[in-house]
């Protein structure tokens, strides 16, 4: 009985620290659209979002309608007891298990898988390997035999490769539904695809490329998120940086997770991370790279 008192007290006490932590964090009232104190930041990523044509803002198949308002069900917009709703294709063929790939902020290339695993509405473990990064960047050489990024790893198939076309082109023909196509902004052997993403990077050159010595973390992170959202890629950056590997909930627009989000936490709003390491759970780009950089920045 005492056992089971003291595991009852400390079940308490955890909840309690987390929430306090949550709230030391949570300094700005989650809003959407709402720029809180990084601008600068928030612009330059912007930039990089029209230089790519708002690549991975949608998933495949996406369209959009208007239906009765149901007040537990996330709408772009709801009024007069309507309400908008967006959808994307139906996803059958989804893997069992978390993709993992090896890549960082920085990198065009790694910015374009990233968003066929947004369009594709993936889940994906990411392994930041930021340059200098003691951990990723020497397991990815471990496995593949080199340091080249983006690297992924799919333990559905046991397939592990290199070279952003050929992954991108492996996804689609994998977990694309049948004759889903790869968008233009995404075609193999393009030139205009590689310049458009290499000069996306111009705005925030150097962010989410070097690493920055930082705590480990024990579990991954999860992190929702999409690749087009200029709030989420500030704080991509950082975790990139702090080398914290973290779940990538893609949620871009006609994800099934945004109601997913919604249902979990009343709003739809990204990023939003939960660190289940602490317990945290937070909104708004500023105070989430205000917490990591807290809790995980030596």
């Amino acid at each position: 009985m005492s056992s089971l008192l003291l595991v009852l007290l400390v079940l308490v006490a955890f909840i309690s620290l987390s929430q306090g932590l949550a709230n030391k964090y949570q300094v700005n009232e989650p809003t959407r659209f709402k720029v809180n104190g990084n601008l600068g930041d928030v612009l330059g990523s912007s930039i990089t979002l029209a230089l790519r044509l708002g690549s991975s803002a949608l998933v495949g198949g996406y369209s959009v309608s208007v239906g009765d308002a149901q007040e537990d069900q996330y709408s772009i917009l709801s009024a007069a007891g309507f309400m908008i709703k967006e959808k994307g294709l139906t996803r059958t063929r989804r893997p069992k298990q978390l993709l993992e790939l090896y890549e960082f902020e920085g990198c065009p290339f790694c910015k374009k898988v990233r968003e066929a695993v947004c369009i594709l509405d993936l889940d994906v473990l990411m392994l930041p390997c930021p340059k200098g990064g003691p951990t990723y960047r020497l397991k990815a050489r471990e496995l593949g035999g080199k340091a080249q990024f983006p690297f992924l790893v799919d333990p559905n198939t046991n397939v592990q490769m290199y070279e952003s076309d050929d992954i991108i082109q492996y996804l689609f023909d994998t977990y694309g539904e049948e004759g889903e196509r790869i968008p233009f902004t995404l075609l193999p052997n393009s030139a205009l695809t590689t310049l458009s993403a290499s000069l996306s990077m111009i705005p925030r050159i150097g962010k989410g490329s070097k690493f920055v010595e930082a705590k480990k973390a024990k579990q991954p992170l999860v992190f929702w998120g999409y690749d087009a959202s200029p709030f989420c890629k500030v704080v991509r950056e950082r975790l990139v940086e702090l080398e914290l590997p973290h779940v990538f909930k893609t949620a871009s627009r006609g994800s099934t997770k945004r109601n997913e989000l919604w249902e979990l936490t009343g709003r739809f709003q990204v990023p939003y991370l939960q660190d289940p390491n602490n317990g945290v759970e937070l909104f708004e780009s500023v105070d989430i790279t205000n917490y990591i950089n807290t809790m995980y920045a030596v």
